[in-house]
């Protein structure tokens, strides 16, 4: 129960920063929300991560699972943690801190393809660095895991936030849908090419690092 209530913490907090950096912002406002959630996710990683592993996504999750760290018993209880945690920030940024904040309509994506790749893209890096910085042999100990994991979606949001959102992470997703911030008859978008990025972000730590078991 305490990895299910690090990854809920987590994921809360990263969600949280995400939606009150985002609703009643113009697109337009600059660097601070990706620098505000980035951060975000690099001191959450730092607080939670001896205790779970600080993946607060369920793609993430999904990655550390295929490169054979985490059990899968616990990959269900490790979603289902970072799902509600999601949920649990959306309903109290949209309904209590930033309540009566006019929220744009929803952000339509007419170019499936493109959302597809730049979410596949950027959740296999962001994945791909978490089991490379944070579960490989090699770099076991380092200090800069966090700083390198909340850099990656800094990075993913500055290129490609303004083509699919710059989610990187289902449980993301899942509160913008449920909340508004993106169509929910859109979502299945993101957690496809979610889903994708971090099981091909375990493989390729499979492929490249055999004998890292």
């Amino acid at each position: 129960m305490r990895k299910y209530a690090a990854e809920f913490i987590g994921t809360f907090f990263l969600v949280l920063t995400i939606f009150c950096a985002v609703v009643g912002h113009h697109p337009d406002d600059g660097v601070i929300p990706a620098l505000a959630i980035g951060f975000s996710l690099m001191v959450m990683v730092y607080a939670g991560g001896h205790i779970s592993g600080g993946h607060y996504n369920p793609a993430v999750t999904t990655a550390v699972f295929i490169r054979g760290r985490i059990d899968a018993r616990d990959v269900p209880g490790y979603m289902i943690a970072q799902i509600l945690g999601g949920l649990a920030a959306a309903l109290i940024a949209t309904k209590l801190i930033k309540a009566g904040v006019a929220v744009a309509e929803p952000k339509l994506f007419p170019n499936v393809a493109a959302v597809l790749v730049a979410e596949f893209l950027y959740t296999f890096a962001l994945a791909y660095v978490v089991v490379n910085v944070a579960t490989a042999k090699a770099t076991s100990g380092n200090s800069y895991y966090g700083l390198a994991i909340g850099s990656t979606v800094l990075v993913g949001a500055f290129a490609v936030g303004a083509v699919s959102g710059g989610a990187f992470n289902p449980a993301v997703a899942i509160s913008a849908a449920v909340f508004k911030l993106i169509p929910i008859s859109q979502v299945w978008i993101h957690l496809v090419a979610d889903f994708a990025g971090g099981a091909a972000a375990g493989l390729a730590f499979r492929a490249l690092n055999p004998d890292d078991k």
